[in-house]
């Protein structure tokens, strides 16, 4: 069979977000379900299409558009969570719909869900050229339009206050923190006269007298992502947005952007890691962000009614261990791979779990009248197979054996270990505890109280092959995470060695 070049997927995800608004223009029926259905049966081609493309070339000619765009195995591997992310999203927006419908100024159920449907892709899109990009201005362009899709995504509900809300904040904070990339962004160019990651890395490794620039550029990027990543003390964004977002946006939100957005962390920082002189203090730093992320995050999840801010909390959370894994770079790679890999496996059993709880709390949501723990009280009785699926997500996201999140949390303790850096681990012991707690607070919500509401809930058989299958990954890469790891192995970035 023919082999694909890698840029093929973006250019057919976009060329299919574009065909479907054309056909969304024209098109005189109120009911646009059938664009959803489209996109997710696309989506899925252009998945098994992404098994089949060739890798960037060895040599690249001047002017190429190898020069902004890697085709690397390690970048393959987040388009292919960013396609599964927006497909897993379609679904639960399309189990959304009648409860979006009211809050649009429509008199038709179903007219104005259109875009609803189609915006999603365009993001993908972005996070797709995220994954790839190896040039700052490529990343910045990339990240704009996943950040445009989302403030419009964000702000959807028109009807609803707390969406509006939600949007204004978002649109805000993030424009702020885009204006810091773009400072870091010319900061690093007027150092180095140049904007390619390599190129960039060669030119900070051969400045001399310059430390306080390059901490100062490193500390601007870092405030930037570290907006797009839910980091602290940049997360204040985070409970407000996810809870006034439409629920598969905020679904969209807590996977695809975290992914995307700390490969980009990935790939910005190696340039900084290279500086052996400024190293230390790029470590304590990283170090410093993790563990108040990791506190914070898993503290203040303890306490909440609302499961929308609960796992809003958590993904600040789950942002911790990541950058706790990225802070113990100097270590050299850790007991089993890379810092790279280690991230990539972490943010694919991420997705996996956090879909699956956004998509048991789409339907309860919709047939509940509300998001708050309480409305799952006794949905063992109202839809055991729910229950069960909300289970394991939750048992997942807190780290019980013999499931994806157990695995990647594994990794990431390995590279606490490997680095001798106890202050991490034992923060990481406390939070996994917290976790435990409060994840299943949910758990004893749905088995051990009684029902507000006796009506059992149906689920459509898309969404239950989606849960299923959701439900099957979290064990199967829990058991046998080898085919991640071994995409993830041959060409994760090379962060580990630049910390030499």
């Amino acid at each position: 069979m023919p082999m694909f070049p890698p840029i093929s997927l973006e250019i057919l995800v976009l060329a299919l977000g574009f065909i479907l608004l054309l056909a969304e223009s024209f098109s005189n029926s109120t009911n646009k379900r059938g664009l959803a259905h489209i996109a997710i049966f696309c989506l899925g081609w252009i998945f098994a299409i992404s098994f089949f493309t060739a890798s960037a070339p060895a040599t690249v000619a001047p002017g190429s558009y190898w020069n902004f765009y890697s085709g690397d195995g390690v970048s393959l591997v987040f388009k292919r969570i960013a396609l599964l992310t927006t497909i897993g999203v379609l679904v639960l927006a399309l189990d959304y719909e009648a409860a979006l419908a009211k809050l649009l100024p429509s008199a038709h159920v179903g007219a104005g869900t259109g875009e609803f449907y189609i915006l999603p892709l365009f993001t993908c899109a972005g996070l797709m050229l995220m994954a790839s990009a190896v040039d700052l201005v490529m990343a910045f362009a990339a990240l704009e339009l996943v950040t445009i899709s989302f403030y419009v995504l964000v702000a959807y509900a028109r009807r609803s206050h707390a969406s509006l809300e939600a949007g204004v904040k978002y649109l805000i904070l993030g424009a702020l923190s885009t204006g810091f990339i773009v400072y870091g962004v010319t900061w690093i160019f007027g150092l180095t006269g140049e904007t390619h990651f390599t190129k960039v890395a060669e030119k900070l490794a051969h400045l001399r007298g310059d430390d306080t620039a390059i901490l100062f550029a490193f500390l601007l990027i870092l405030v930037g992502l570290g907006f797009k990543v839910a980091a602290v003390p940049f997360q204040s964004w985070v409970p407000d947005v996810y809870e006034g977002a439409p629920t598969p946006v905020t679904a969209f939100l807590s996977v695809g952007s975290k992914a995307a957005g700390f490969l980009l962390f990935l790939r910005v920082l190696e340039p900084f890691l290279g500086v052996h002189s400024i190293l230390p203090k790029v470590l304590q730093v990283l170090a410093l962000v993790a563990g108040a992320t990791l506190i914070f995050g898993n503290l203040a999840a303890m306490p909440q009614n609302s499961l929308k801010r609960l796992l809003a909390y958590s993904s600040i959370g789950h942002a911790g261990y990541l950058l706790t894994a990225i802070a113990c770079i100097g270590a050299g790679g850790g007991l089993l791979l890379g810092v790279g890999a280690t991230v990539g496996y972490y943010l694919f059993a991420y997705m996996l779990m956090t879909l699956l709880a956004f998509a048991v709390l789409t339907l309860v949501s919709v047939n509940s009248k509300g998001e708050d723990i309480q409305h799952f009280n006794g949905l063992s009785k109202r839809s055991p197979f729910l229950a069960f699926a909300m289970v394991v997500a939750m048992s997942s996201l807190a780290g019980v054996p013999l499931t994806a999140g157990f695995y990647g949390k594994f990794l990431v303790f390995a590279q606490i270990i490997q680095a001798h850096h106890w202050v991490l681990l034992s923060l990481g012991v406390i939070t996994v505890g917290a976790g435990f707690y409060y994840y299943f607070r949910v758990v004893a919500a749905m088995y051990w109280h009684d029902p507000q509401e006796t009506a059992p809930i149906s689920v459509a058989p898309l969404s239950k092959i989606t849960i299923s299958l959701l439900i099957a990954s979290i064990f199967y890469f829990g058991i046998n995470p080898n085919p991640v790891l071994s995409a993830l192995r041959t060409s994760a970035p090379s962060v580990a060695a630049a910390a030499h």
